[in-house]
């Protein structure tokens, strides 16, 4: 029977009364998660992934210091309250140690361990939930016969295959379906493919994988424990169609080299196969939490040895993929060949809760990360733009971004972005940046998620194109800046049009121009850009960052001023946390209120994104709280002048 959806983004409906549709969702069954290690004591590692009654793999590292891989899965299970490990950079058999002590519905337990929860260091941990078409964890005992079939519960070919013996001392061996069923990779090891019979010359199916008579990987008697993941198998997403994972490869180019994936990435894991230009290389893990931006390097691990994380430009991500340039670490040499494992950017789930994807915050802790001192603020969800300034100085006002890397830009000027505040993103949580104690300070948190937020990072051409976007609606106001050198800060407005556009930096009257957005209205796919360095310099690195109406949620939208009160009805239910407004008919600055410095029913402090002035009180117009959105009162230019028209931003 066919399906309808009637019941918004959370679900589907079986039509005429057969079985819901159950959407998945990538936040579901993955999760990077960075955290400070506390040892000898324990702490809970709640990232919102099922393990207790869906099972997984628990993959930790320590980021700041010498020490091993170490996985854990929830099918070999705990033994006295300890995990059964094993290490991907050695070939040693299992060991019980403690760096899971326990699997919940929303994480895990992070165990006394020096490894993986040394006190003071920095940990990452990856979580992969067994999930149909995503990832499956399986054990078995060889038998030494060629042939030989190993059921699984993947529901897909798999793209990637890693076993380990867990009762003796063996190679990690590695199927790739871009090396295919003659050959394969050792986790633990830097040499390129082999060629053998581990895998009996046999491609796996979606029910089962298959073993030759060889000593690794069907040793008689040894039991062994098999890592499966999915390759573009759909299963995700409100349709059951997207995919969430990809096993490919690519050649190295010796330039810049660009993967197509149909999504951006979170984490990627890559391997040069034949040796290349450069020889036998590391194995390489990279992911958007520590640190995956564009234009700067990569925090990346090396999953074939216990060395700590290093700086090194390797994955910048796209909306569609990845690219890889000639300065990435060896990973793009002419000729080379590379395999990868790339896992989808989340959320995909819409949300439906303003404090899910926005907190604006004036207090901060200052804390000492790598012996420097930082102001740290610690928001409920995941930051991925971030903008800041002081309330009772005059000061600049910086925005930057997760995919911005340590870079950030002055929204009052035209400057090219630099390392003004070294944004540091420590934490799954937490955003950090050199600390200062000089005024008070607000700090305004946002999350991507689709139909409310989304950040692209692209490089112009100079020649009138389309940008691919993530934010599954139709952009209704989009912020643009050159990164790469001065510029004015370029705004499109749905309520404006394509043919108009506004400088976010100046008090300006919106202005036409057909060389900003190509006079060409964004879909849910992509946005347009014309000739203007301003947003497609040649070869200049450009940020764009996007919001659109997403119900209950958010509001992007225009109204005209009445020159006495009335109430902007935005759909919330409990009122506005966050409104921008910007005068389009005339001159006025770009106005910012937030609940954290007070939306109320009288005066309320103010912000101008165009200039450095302090936080101010307006005394000839305000903004109240209003349950269905917000209230503009009084006869003020800024945000109600009789007969002029505004566009807003409003966030419940």
């Amino acid at each position: 029977m066919p399906l309808q959806a009637t019941s918004g983004a959370g679900s589907y409906d079986a039509f005429g009364g057969g079985v819901p549709v159950v959407p998945n969702y990538i936040e579901e069954v993955f999760s990077t998660y960075l955290y400070t290690g506390n040892d000898p004591s324990t702490q809970n590692i709640i990232n919102g992934i099922d393990l207790s009654t869906k099972g997984g793999m628990i993959w930790q590292k320590g980021r700041s210091y010498v020490g091993n891989h170490v996985i854990s899965d929830t099918v070999r299970g705990l033994s006295g309250g300890r995990s059964r490990e094993i290490y991907p950079n050695l070939t040693n058999a299992e060991d019980v140690d403690s760096s899971v002590t326990a699997f919940y519905n929303n994480g895990f337990r992070a165990g006394a361990n020096g490894a993986t929860n040394s006190n003071g260091g920095l940990v990452a941990s990856w979580t992969f939930r067994k999930q149909p078409k995503f990832f499956d964890v399986v054990t078995y005992t060889g038998n030494g016969t060629a042939g030989r079939t190993v059921a699984h519960n993947l529901g897909s070919v798999p793209g990637c295959i890693i076993v380990k013996a867990v009762t003796s001392t063996e190679d990690w061996r590695v199927y790739h379906r871009s090396i295919g069923n003659t050959g394969g990779l050792l986790l633990q090891s830097t040499n390129a493919a082999f060629t053998g019979t581990t895998w009996n010359n046999t491609t796996p199916t979606a029910t089962e994988f298959t073993l030759g008579g060889v000593t690794n990987g069907n040793r008689v008697g040894v039991t062994y424990v098999a890592y499966l993941f999915a390759h573009d198998a759909g299963g995700f997403g409100l349709t059951g169609t997207d995919n969430v994972i990809s096993c490919g490869s690519y050649t190295g180019n010796g330039g810049t080299q660009t993967v197509t994936l149909g999504y951006e990435p979170q984490w990627v894991l890559i391997k040069n196969s034949d040796g290349g230009a450069s020889g036998t290389l590391n194995w390489n893990i990279i992911d958007n939490m520590r640190g995956m931006p564009v234009g700067s390097n990569d925090n990346v691990l090396f999953p074939n040895t216990s060395d700590a994380e290093v700086s090194s430009q390797r994955v910048a991500p796209t909306a569609t993929g990845f690219t890889i340039s000639s300065a990435s670490g060896n990973l793009n040499d002419n000729g080379a060949v590379y395999i990868y494992i790339a896992i989808r950017r989340g959320p995909m789930k819409v949300p439906t809760s303003g404090t899910s994807v926005f907190s604006p915050q004036t207090s901060y802790s200052v804390q000492t990360i790598g012996g420097t001192s930082y102001a740290v603020v610690t928001p409920s969800f995941p930051v991925d733009t971030y903008f800041w300034t002081k309330q009772s100085i005059a000061e600049n006002k910086f925005l930057t971004a997760r995919l911005l890397g340590a870079s950030d830009g002055f929204t009052n000027t035209t400057d090219s972005f630099s390392n003004n505040l070294a944004p540091y993103w420590t934490s799954n949580t937490q955003v950090a940046q050199s600390a200062s104690t000089t005024g008070n300070q607000i700090y305004e948190c946002f999350r991507r998620a689709p139909s409310f937020h989304d950040v692209v990072c692209y490089t112009g051409t100079g020649v009138a194109r389309t940008i691919n976007h993530n934010l599954a609606a139709v952009p209704e106001l989009m912020i643009v800046k050159n990164r790469s050198i001065a510029s004015d800060w370029r705004a499109y407005s749905a309520n404006l049009g394509a043919t108009q556009n506004l400088k976010p930096n100046t008090t300006e009257a919106a202005t036409s121009s057909t060389l900003i957005w190509n006079d060409t209205t964004p879909t849910s796919s992509v946005f347009s850009v014309g000739t203007s360095a301003g947003v497609n310099g040649s070869g200049n690195n450009h940020v764009a960052y996007l919001f659109a109406t997403c119900a209950g949620v958010s509001k992007v939208g225009s109204y005209t001023g009445n020159g006495t009160s009335q109430t902007i009805n935005c759909g919330f239910t409990g009122g506005a946390r966050f409104v921008l407004i910007k005068r389009t008919s005339g001159v006025a600055a770009w106005v910012v209120f937030d609940s954290a410095r007070g939306i109320t029913s009288g005066t309320d402090p103010a912000l101008n994104l165009n200039d450095t002035s302090a936080e101010y009180s307006p005394s000839t117009f305000n903004v109240n709280s209003s349950a269905s959105g917000f209230e503009v009162e009084g006869n003020n230019n800024a945000a109600n002048g009789n007969a002029e028209t505004y566009i807003f931003l409003a966030i419940a």
